[in-house]
């Protein structure tokens, strides 16, 4: 029997982990890490694990050294915190495993600090490890000959975190995507043929977050949703009967690409089993860039990305999304039509990054023949790409002021009024129909969490700008007199305050924000 802990280290400030935003909300993270609480369902009865997720406690490293076994995951932007969390693990004594995105992509970065490494999916090679651990003669590196058959895999034990500590629960429908970014690790990782689960694993995972957790908002953790359209039309179709049967107690954001606005079947579908919200890598209107990074789904005939995020949103689903400024492709102007296009198309919250390489992707490969990668680790320009047509001065000025103007308050809340307010979610009619008990009770719930929220923007924003705007915007939602819409903009306060505090961090930075 093995002692195990299992440990995901805590992420640096970002724009996706609402650091700025989590005590308004009154949680300490926004979502649990997928992998532990899987990890931990795959391990077999007779060892024992513990998780530790650093983002809502510390690691107890007294703890650690009395284990058998410490793994460590991470991703790209967690590499810097995984070497010093290692150290530290090693100079205890503790026999460290390694495994997730980085290390997939970057085998050799942790050298002889790690014992084992486990490179891409781990739902064979884990088990494998502990058996071959158990007779004392385990490899130094594991890696699945095949991919994982996703059908076959467990509820994740959520029951080993407090999920109480995080604002959505998440859960995995399928792995993979069908398109060939050049940027993109996710078919480094899992592949371009997508690998679903079946209809009665899904429910089984949402049953358990709802029942046993209590969980009302879902992360759908999946890197492109509709990558498999016929088959995910088929579980959405199982997903509405359950959503019914139980009073639509669960609401859903997720990831699809832009063509999602070409099937409206798909569309309905989405909106009917309550999906609210989806994020879409649209990356840039430069269509040049586009075609460079072969991201030619974003350019299929059917209007323009502006036309297709607004017919997403015509759907009652929120666009979130992900920008991409330092293409080979871009110019200087590229900054001043990123701000036109977000206002134009609506989209009230978007991430812009710097272009970046990361191993063992198409991009990485390309730029390493034409001598445009930075060898440095963490590169004082925040990116590891050497841009064609900027300078990186250039890229990283520009691509601050790109996110100064977008989360400038008066901009900020013009898109929040064009289409929470004025536009087309701001009726909500497209929000699933309850049972008028499980109505009211919602209702309550929606008023109870806006109040707290408006009390803590009060007392813990200082920026009395800010605060002002925030004034202005909950006072527009009361004259609704909808609670849902009223927690709807209270919860985007928050948001947005949280992405301020980012990009007022970042001005005062002499070095871009790492983006890879």
């Amino acid at each position: 029997m093995a002692d195990i802990v299992l440990i995901n280290p805590k992420f640096e400030t970002s724009f996706w982990g609402l650091e700025y935003a989590l005590d308004l909300l009154g949680v300490k993270a926004n979502l649990p890490v997928a992998a532990l609480p899987l990890l931990a369902a795959l391990t077999p009865a007779e060892h024992r694990i513990e998780l530790i997720d650093e983002n809502v406690r510390p690691i107890d490293y007294d703890r650690c050294a009395r284990a058998d076994i410490v793994g460590v995951t991470g991703m790209s932007v967690q590499r810097f915190h995984m070497r010093e969390i290692i150290a530290e693990l090693k100079q205890r004594g503790c026999f460290v495993v390694v495994g997730g995105p980085w290390v997939t992509v970057q085998e050799d970065y942790f050298g002889s600090d790690v014992d084992v490494i486990f490179i891409g999916e781990a739902e064979t090679t884990w088990p494998q490890f502990l058996a071959d651990w158990s007779a004392g003669q385990q490899a130094r590196r594991y890696e699945q000959a095949h991919r994982t058959d996703v059908t076959q895999l467990p509820v994740p034990r959520h029951d080993l975190l407090n999920m109480r500590d995080y604002a959505f629960g998440s859960v995995q429908f399928s792995r993979g995507c069908p398109f060939t970014c050049e940027f993109c690790d996710i078919i480094v990782t899992f592949g371009r043929k997508p690998r679903l689960k079946t209809s009665p694993q899904i429910i089984a995972e949402l049953d358990c977050l709802w029942r046993r957790h209590g969980m009302s908002t879902v992360f759908i953790v999946d890197d492109n949703l509709i990558g498999n359209k016929r088959e995910i039309k088929a579980v959405l179709r199982d997903l509405l009967a359950w959503q019914q049967t139980n009073g639509f107690p669960l609401m859903f954001f997720t990831e699809a690409s832009i063509d999602l606005a070409d099937d409206p079947e798909l569309l309905a579908l989405m909106s009917a089993v309550n999906i609210r919200i989806v994020f879409v890598g649209v990356e840039t209107p430069n269509e040049a860039s586009l075609r460079e990074t072969k991201k030619l789904q974003n350019l299929r005939q059917g209007g323009s990305i502006v036309d297709k995020i607004h017919c997403i949103q015509d759907a009652g689903l929120e666009v979130w999304s992900g920008q991409i400024v330092g293409f080979d492709h871009d110019g200087p102007d590229i900054f001043d039509r990123q701000i036109a296009f977000i206002q134009e198309a609506r989209i009230i919250t978007t991430m812009v990054g710097m272009l970046s390489a990361i191993p063992k992707t198409p991009l990485h490969a390309r730029l390493a023949r034409e001598g445009r990668l930075d060898e440095v680790d963490n590169p004082p320009s925040g990116t590891n790409v050497i841009p064609l047509r900027l300078d990186r001065d250039q890229l990283r000025r520009g691509h601050l002021r790109v996110m100064q103007a977008l989360y400038a308050p008066e901009a900020y809340c013009e898109r929040v009024r064009h289409l929470y307010l004025h536009g087309p979610l701001a009726s909500l009619e497209h929000w699933p129909k309850r049972p008028w008990p499980a109505h009211l009770r919602q209702s309550l719930a929606a008023l109870v969490q806006s109040a707290v929220i408006v009390l803590r923007l009060e007392s813990r924003v200082r920026d009395r700008a800010l605060r002002q705007a925030y004034r202005m915007m909950i006072k527009e939602a009361l004259h609704r007199r909808s609670p849902l819409l009223l927690q709807i903009l209270t919860i985007k306060c928050a948001m947005h305050y949280h992405a301020a505090c980012l990009v007022k961090e970042m001005a005062a930075s002499q070095h871009g924000i790492n983006t890879f």
